[in-house]
């Protein structure tokens, strides 16, 4: 398996030069086996998406016959980059857009169309292009085209969020953003990062700034260690970095991380993680 790292920045982009180490994009995240983009998904439309349209577009990736982007949840830094996403202008694309979220949600296409009418951009949904399919699907649990195997939890996040693990040949990745453990970490989300080959957890603040972002729907860097070292993951990345975090304040978290989790990162954009 294959996961590529589009965006990582959490809430709004940023783009001063001392942030650009780890990148000022918003999330998106490729996942994809390494055979010709069998079975890849994108992982949320931030502002990083961008990007990745234009690597597709280019041919640099090939990510097979259908677009497969997947939603974790609606929230701004999550969508954002849609409306720039290349391949949903080209006529010969077929982008599914898709859900597993279980809590009743508004109409999938409603919001895509909603964030692109006139008053907001110049081009509306229906004037895009490529073929667009919209799937909310009611169930925690899916098999996937060439088999992968998906299954997801709903975490604490207002207005709601999934966690997702992704299984393919014998490897796992779990995709955790947008969450916040509270009083004790979120066994549900221990139990789906079990034993992963990588878990992708968000850690927004330090354990200081999350006391002071109670109900902001967010972890900290020690909330990820622990949730890494309970599932006996053998590979952490964390992502969705604060837009105040800048690169000399990141590379010391990471180091302060790899001191208690030997095996973990930072995300930074561009990165490739491969196993």
């Amino acid at each position: 398996m294959l996961v590529k790292f589009y965006g990582t920045r959490g809430s709004i982009p940023v783009s001063e030069r001392e942030f650009m180490e780890f990148g000022g994009n918003t999330t998106c995240v490729l996942i994809s086996g390494v055979d010709e983009g069998i079975n890849s998904v994108i992982m949320d439309a931030g502002t990083g998406i961008r990007n990745l349209g234009k690597d597709i577009s280019s041919g640099k990736i090939n990510i097979g016959d259908k677009i497969n982007l997947g939603l974790t949840h609606f929230h701004w830094d999550h969508i954002q980059g849609f409306p720039f996403f290349e391949p949903a202008y080209n006529s010969d694309s077929i982008v599914r857009i898709s859900t597993m979220r279980k809590r009743e949600i508004l109409n999938l296409k409603d919001i895509f169309s909603t964030q692109m009418q006139s008053i907001y951009f110049p081009v509306q949904l229906e004037n895009m292009g490529a073929q667009m399919e919209f799937i909310k699907y009611d169930t925690d649990k899916l098999v996937g085209e060439k088999g992968a195997l998906i299954n997801v939890v709903e975490v604490k996040h207002p207005g709601g969020c999934i966690a997702i693990r992704i299984e393919y040949n014998n490897k796992s990745v779990v995709f955790c953003t947008d969450l916040e453990h509270q009083n004790d970490i979120d066994r549900k989300v221990v139990d789906l990062a079990l034993n992963a080959d990588l878990l992708i957890h968000e850690a927004q603040y330090t354990d200081e700034e999350l006391q002071l972002h109670k109900g902001w729907g967010h972890s900290s860097y020690s909330q990820a260690i622990e949730v890494a070292e309970r599932a006996n993951v053998k590979m952490l990345a964390i992502t969705h970095h604060d837009p105040d975090h800048d690169d000399e304040f990141l590379k010391k978290r990471e180091k302060e991380c790899q001191k208690r989790f030997k095996d973990c990162v930072l995300a930074r954009e561009k990165m490739e993680i491969e196993f």
